[in-house]
């Protein structure tokens, strides 16, 4: 298949394809007798996982080094869990970090929903600072 069809049943662009073969991330594609990449179907499935860890968040390091790992064979893959692992607790911290983010934004607008159920303490005006005055300036000699 070519690259054109893989970046459109992948969901990523051309660019995308040859920025990630150019870096290590997927092995170089055979030529056809025109010069073309002429991929397996095979790679949607590795492609759609380097997806999910770009969405994820995964640093492109640590998926060229999942990447380096998984050609080595089945002998990194204890290697492979760990770095796994370590995202997992990463993306789980992130998920946290969000749910709370969430609920601030569900009781604020909580807060607008009405007069009967109106939250007051989120509608309250926030503090101003009071600021100095501001100094004259004075020319210093040069």
């Amino acid at each position: 298949m070519r690259i054109g069809e893989i970046a459109r049943r992948a969901g990523v662009s051309v660019h995308t394809l040859r920025y990630y073969e150019r870096i290590g991330l997927l092995p170089y594609a055979p030529r056809d007798a025109g010069g073309q990449r002429s991929y397996d179907d095979s790679i949607l499935v590795w492609i759609g996982f380097l997806g999910r860890m770009k969405t994820a968040g995964m640093p492109i390091r640590d998926m060229l080094r999942y990447a380096a790992l998984r050609e080595r064979g089945a002998e990194t893959e204890a290697e492979r869990r760990d770095l796994l692992d370590q995202h997992r607790a990463r993306v789980r911290a992130r998920i946290a970090e969000l749910t709370d983010c969430l609920l601030v934004l569900d009781t604020k607008i909580a807060g607008y929903a009405g007069p009967d159920t109106r939250i007051e303490d989120y509608d309250a005006p926030l503090p101003q600072r009071r600021r100095k005055p501001a100094r004259p300036r004075t020319s210093a000699a040069r």
